[in-house]
C-alpha cells in the first residue's frame, strides 16, 4: 500500500463528539482504509498543538494518555479517551529519516496524544486499532524547512505509513464568530483560495513567501503553528501528482475546515 499524505484541519475539539458534516466526512474517509488491504501500517501525525524548537517524536509501544488540552467545553468532551498504541519501530524510522536529512530530533517516551491528533484520529479510526506516532511542529522553522521534513518522510508512504499534518490554514481565534452561523468571511475564503491555487500549481516559491504575497496572510495566520503541518504534508506528497481538495468549509465564520490529499 502506498499510503497518502494528508493535511486535515482539526477544527474545534467538539469534532470529537459532534456529528456534523465534517465529522461524517472524516468517518467516511477513515472507512475507506479499514479493510485489511487498505489499513495503514501506522499513522504519523504532526500536530499544531505540540510545538518544539526542533522536531520531536513520541516513542512508545504502549497506549497513549489522552490529553485534554483545552478549556471551557462541555464535560462530556473531557471524558473522551482515545487509547491508541504507539510504535517504537515506526518512531525510530521517523527519527532516523529526519536525522539523515540533517534535522536534530528528540524522542519523548511520555508524551500523550493532544487534541490536534486524537480528535481527528478518533473519527478516522474509531477503534484505535492503528499504531500512532505523534510528531511536533517547529513554528520557528521557515516553510521551506517544514517542507523538507515532509520530503524526508515521503519514503515511509511506500511502507504503508499514513502521514497527516493536523492544523488549520485559517486559524485566528480572535476573529471567530462563536454564536453566529453565517457564511464564511470573505478574507478567510480569499486566503484559502490563494493557498489552494498556488498548491495545485506547485508554485512553492510563492507558497513559501505567503506572508508577503498571500491576501490577508497576517489575519489568517497570526501565528505559524497551525499552518506548519500544511507545509509538512505538502513536502510528503508526490511531486508528480496534483493535490486533491477532499473537503472545504468554515466554522464560526473563519475557522477553516480544509482537508487536502497530496
Amino acid at each position: 500500500m502506498n499510503a497518502p499524505a494528508l493535511f486535515i484541519a482539526h477544527g474545534s475539539p467538539m469534532l470529537a463528539i459532534e456529528d456534523d458534516a465534517y465529522a461524517a466526512f472524516l468517518t467516511r474517509l477513515g472507512a475507506s482504509w479499514r479493510d485489511a488491504a487498505q489499513k495503514p501500517r501506522a499513522v504519523v501525525v504532526f500536530t499544531a498543538h505540540w510545538t518544539t524548537r526542533h522536531p520531536a517524536v513520541s516513542m512508545t509501544d504502549g497506549p497513549y494518555e489522552t490529553i485534554h488540552d483545552f478549556y471551557g467545553f462541555p464535560e462530556a468532551l473531557y471524558e473522551v479517551t482515545y487509547p491508541a498504541r504507539g510504535s517504537k519501530a515506526v518512531a525510530e524510522r521517523v527519527r532516523t529519516s529526519l536525522a539523515a536529512a540533517g534535522f536534530p530530533v528528540s524522542v519523548d517516551p511520555a508524551r500523550g496524544l493532544d487534541h490536534g491528533a486524537w480528535v481527528v484520529l478518533r473519527r478516522l479510526f474509531p477503534a484505535a486499532d492503528v499504531p500512532v506516532v505523534q510528531a511536533s511542529v517547529v513554528p520557528g522553522y521557515a516553510p521551506e524547512q517544514l517542507f523538507r521534513i515532509g520530503e524526508a518522510l515521503r519514503p515511509l508512504r511506500r511502507e504503508g505509513v499514513l502521514l497527516i499534518g493536523s492544523g488549520g490554514t485559517v486559524h485566528n481565534l480572535m476573529s471567530l464568530r462563536w454564536t453566529e452561523a453565517e457564511e464564511a468571511e470573505a478574507w478567510a475564503v480569499a486566503f484559502d483560495d490563494w493557498l489552494l491555487e498556488k498548491t495545485i500549481r506547485r508554485d512553492v516559491a510563492a507558497l513559501f513567501d505567503y506572508r508577503r504575497t498571500a491576501p490577508h496572510a497576517l489575519r489568517a495566520v497570526p501565528t505559524p503553528e497551525h499552518l506548519a503541518p500544511y507545509w509538512i504534508a505538502l513536502g510528503a506528497g508526490l511531486p508528480d501528482q496534483t493535490p486533491e481538495v477532499l473537503y472545504r468549509d468554515y466554522q464560526y465564520g473563519s475557522l477553516s475546515l480544509l482537508a487536502v490529499a497530496f
